[in-house]
């Protein structure tokens, strides 16, 4: 699906940091499709990649060798400034305040009280992903914390979002969505057991495709490693991967 703007509110935009940029870069044109030219310069090499044309995510070199390189959320904001000015006193971390890059849009990133990071975008030039929910492109971006209560009363704080918990009452909710306006704009679980005690909480991002087998076979051929093998789920068919430099995301195949 086409996109020309983005509510407030609404993840728009996801990158990587990467380590070693060129290794990355074809590692997801290979397995996505997409073609990433060299970055200008002035914007120290960051790639936009593209598919059929459309922007669809960013692959840049890592700016802190000092934490592992992840798949950053953005959301979409009216204004950056004014969105900052809510995190401190709902009990998040402002990591980078404001800035303007260069001609294409506004941007910061900040840590939620559990810890999870995540970007906000306010757009100039660059929308943000012209192409998403469809194969080889952004479909989905999903919190998992440590304390949904906390994590809720932020969010809603932040960008205003509601959270619907699916799951039998009484209990942890099974899964949470976040919804805008009654709109699914991401989702949330609880950090579980079986998830790495040295995993932090975070936002995690999903590239739909067309096969999720096929997916993980060729993301194996390419280098890259299998957390969780294709499994299904209520939206469709899923798997947590990571890629050729061991950055973590997931792949969809969504039910037609």
């Amino acid at each position: 699906m086409e996109y020309e703007r983005y509510d407030n509110g609404v993840p728009s935009w996801v990158d990587l940091g990467s380590p070693d940029q060129a290794r990355a870069k074809i590692f997801y044109a290979a397995l996505l499709g997409w073609e990433c030219p060299e970055g200008p310069p002035e914007a120290g090499g960051y790639s936009v990649c593209t598919l059929r044309g459309k922007t669809v995510a960013g692959i840049g070199p890592q700016m802190n060798p000092d934490f592992p390189p992840v798949w950053m959320t953005y959301v979409n904001v009216d204004n950056a400034d004014e969105t900052v000015a809510t995190v401190s006193p709902s009990g998040g971390t402002v990591l980078v305040p404001p800035m303007d890059v260069m001609d294409a849009g506004r941007m910061s990133i900040f840590a939620d009280p559990a810890g999870a990071v995540i970007g906000l975008w306010q757009p100039m030039s660059h929308l943000g992903a012209q192409l998403a929910n469809e194969p080889g492109a952004l479909c989905w971006n999903e919190l998992i914390t440590t304390d949904l209560g906390t994590s809720k009363d932020f969010y809603k704080a932040v960008f205003d979002w509601d959270a619907e918990d699916q799951g039998p009452p009484g209990g942890p909710p099974v899964y949470t969505e976040w919804k805008l306006r009654g709109r699914s704009v991401g989702g949330m679980m609880l950090k579980s057991s079986d998830m790495p005690a040295e995993m932090p909480p975070n936002w995690g991002v999903y590239f739909a495709v067309a096969d999720a087998d096929a997916a993980v076979a060729k993301a194996q051929a390419l280098g890259g490693a299998v957390y969780m093998g294709p499994t299904d789920i209520e939206p469709g068919r899923f798997a947590v991967l990571a890629d050729n430099g061991g950055v973590v995301f997931n792949v969809l195949q969504m039910k037609s």
